[in-house]
C-alpha cells in the first residue's frame, strides 16, 4: 500500500543538485576530451530550440529593416524628386539658351551675306491691339536708328522703323494691313506691291493683272524702288493665284518670309539702298502697278 504522506526533495534542492551537476559537467568537460562527442550530438539536438528562440529576434531585425527601407526609399525618391526639378528647370533655360544662339547664328549668317552694315536688336514689346502689327526693340537714336529703317530677321524683310526713341523704337511689321511696299518676282522680275492683310502669315499683292506670270511658290523679294528698302530683300512666297474671268486683276496672296510672331532678334539695317532697277518687259503687268512702287513702303 503506497503511503500518504511522502518525503521528497523540494523543487529548490533539485535546482541546486542540477546546478551542481551542470557546473561540475562543464569543468570536466572543459578539462577533458572524452565529453567533445557527446557535445556534438547536443548540439545537433539543440539546434532546433536555438533556431526557435531566435524566430522573434530575426522576425524583429526583418521588420526593422522593412521600415528603415521604406523611410530610406522615401527619403531618396523626396531627394531625387527635387534633383529632378531643379535639372528640369535648368535644362528648360539650356534650351533657351540654345535657341537664342541659334536665332543669333542665323542672324550673323545672314548679317555676313548682306552688303549693308546692319545692328542686331532685341524685341522687348509687342503691341496690346491685336489689330495692329508692331513691335518694341532696344535700339534708338542712341544707336543711330531712324525713322523709315529696315528691319530684318534671319529670314527676309520685318518691316520698318516708324517711331525712334532715344534708347527704344516701333517696327511696323509688313503684314499691317497701314503697310505696302514695292516687291519684285525673283523668276521673271515681276513688279508688284505686296500690302499687309491684318493677318501675321499672309500678305497682298496689289492690282496684278489677270494676264500675269506670277505662281504659287514664287519668291518675293524687296525691288529697292522708292528709296525706302533695299533691293534684294527676301519679302514673302507666293501661296495661293486666283483668277476670276470677270475681273481685270488676279487676287495674289503670299506668306511672309520673316518669323513675324517669333523673331527674338533682329537686324536694324544701314546703309545706302541699291540703285533702282531698270524695268523689265511683263506681258500685261506694267500697266497694272500702282504708283506706291515709286513712293515706298507707307508707314
Amino acid at each position: 500500500m503506497k503511503p500518504v504522506f511522502s518525503k521528497q526533495p523540494s523543487v529548490g534542492g533539485r535546482l541546486l543538485v542540477l546546478g551542481g551537476l551542470s557546473l561540475v559537467l562543464v569543468l570536466v568537460g572543459s578539462r577533458l576530451d572524452f565529453m567533445a562527442p557527446l557535445r556534438s550530438q547536443l548540439s545537433v539536438v539543440s539546434a532546433p530550440f536555438y533556431w526557435l528562440l531566435d524566430v522573434p529576434h530575426r522576425i524583429g531585425d526583418q521588420f526593422s529593416g522593412m521600415l528603415t527601407s521604406r523611410r530610406e526609399l522615401v527619403a531618396e525618391n523626396e531627394r531625387l524628386r527635387a534633383e529632378a526639378l531643379i535639372l528640369n528647370a535648368k535644362l528648360q533655360k539650356y534650351i533657351e539658351l540654345r535657341a537664342e544662339n541659334v536665332r543669333l547664328r542665323g542672324l550673323m549668317n545672314s548679317a555676313e551675306r548682306l552688303s549693308d552694315t546692319v545692328v542686331v536688336a532685341e524685341v522687348v514689346g509687342v503691341a496690346s491691339d491685336p489689330s495692329r502689327h508692331k513691335l518694341t526693340v532696344d535700339k534708338g537714336t542712341d544707336q543711330g536708328a531712324y525713322v523709315g529703317q529696315p528691319v530684318i530677321d534671319a529670314n527676309g524683310l520685318l518691316g520698318q522703323l516708324v517711331e525712334v526713341g532715344k534708347i527704344h523704337s516701333r517696327v511696323l511689321l509688313i503684314t499691317d494691313s497701314a503697310h505696302a511696299l514695292p516687291v519684285r518676282v525673283s523668276r521673271n522680275g515681276l513688279r508688284a506691291v505686296a500690302e499687309g492683310t491684318g493677318l501675321i502669315d499672309e500678305l497682298s499683292l496689289a492690282h496684278v493683272a489677270a494676264t500675269t506670270d506670277i505662281r504659287v511658290g514664287d519668291l518675293l523679294v524687296s525691288s529697292g524702288l522708292g528709296g525706302r528698302f533695299p533691293s534684294g530683300y527676301p519679302v514673302g512666297e507666293v501661296t495661293e493665284v486666283t483668277i476670276d474671268p470677270g475681273k481685270p486683276f488676279a487676287e495674289v496672296r503670299a506668306r511672309p518670309m520673316a518669323k513675324l510672331d517669333r523673331s527674338r532678334n533682329v537686324l536694324l539695317v544701314f546703309g545706302n539702298v541699291a540703285s533702282q532697277e531698270a524695268p523689265s518687259p511683263i506681258a500685261g503687268g506694267d500697266d497694272a502697278q500702282s504708283s506706291d512702287e515709286s513712293s515706298g513702303a507707307a508707314p
